[in-house]
């Protein structure tokens, strides 16, 4: 079996996050003083995790296309979806993506992390087995200590010392914006069948992570198939780390 951890966090706060105007790969926004002060306190609360693989937008803020309202006022896409006869959250404007696209682009992204994590453990088992002669794993996959945020959690063993520890074959951070990874938790909860924690609310499974709002995740590929991969989040939008920032700072959920 092939283990991986996946940390997803949302890009920083930008300006046009505040004043809620709608940006995607048309625009890149750089990060407002507010957004900047975020990622700092994200980057605090994962100081001592230790990533294999770490994948970010190709834009300053950390992309998803909203066509003709590209740049425009949140206001100004709810009018076009009302003068369409739809509802904001599932219209897509003239040369937009629809959710369909979006959640096919999320679908084809992790299935390259999956079989990325796949190919990592088919290495490390090929070396273990050569500099031990055994099929144990353990001594050859990436084991961590004290680091993870998420220590309550079942996958995680405490040795006689109090320290937590979790094996995995890798640990991937992956840097993204709001609409998209609501689409790829959707995608994970719906087609993959993702264990969800039992106090996780319905409208908290629904909404917009807060600007650097961490989502932890881990996914086992029972004989390293990324047909059918076992995911179970460990948090959602997690951003307790925002505390001594401000309360401003936890309020923004446009895209």
């Amino acid at each position: 079996m092939v283990r991986f951890g996946l940390t997803v966090v949302r890009h920083g706060e930008t300006r046009y996050n505040k004043d809620k105007i709608l940006q995607g790969q048309g625009i890149d926004e750089p990060l407002s003083p507010t957004g900047f002060r975020q990622a700092d306190a994200a980057g605090l609360f994962l100081s001592n995790v230790k990533f294999t693989h770490v994948f970010s937008s190709d834009l300053l803020r950390a992309k998803q296309k909203y066509g003709v309202a590209e740049g425009r006022p949140l206001t100004d896409l709810k009018a076009m979806a009302k003068a369409a006869g739809q509802q904001c959250p599932t219209f897509t404007p003239a040369g937009g993506e629809t959710l369909d696209e979006v959640r096919e682009r999320a679908r084809d992204f992790f299935e390259f992390l999956c079989q990325l994590a796949a190919d990592v453990g088919q290495i490390r088992e090929k070396k273990d087995q050569e500099m031990h002669g055994a099929t144990n794993r353990s001594s050859g996959m990436y084991e961590e200590e004290s680091v993870f945020p998420w220590t309550d959690h079942c996958e995680f063993s405490s040795d006689n010392d109090g320290t937590s520890k979790l094996l995995l074959d890798a640990n991937i951070l992956v840097v993204s914006h709001g609409a998209y990874m609501r689409n790829w938790v959707g995608y994970f909860v719906s087609d993959l069948k993702c264990t969800l924690p039992a106090n996780l609310t319905k409208t908290q499974l629904s909404s917009v992570s807060p600007n650097t709002g961490v989502s932890h995740f881990i996914i086992k590929l029972e004989n390293r198939s990324v047909l059918k991969p076992e995911i179970i989040c460990v948090c959602l939008n997690q951003d307790s780390h925002l505390v001594d920032v401000g309360a401003e700072c936890v309020a923004s959920k446009m895209f």
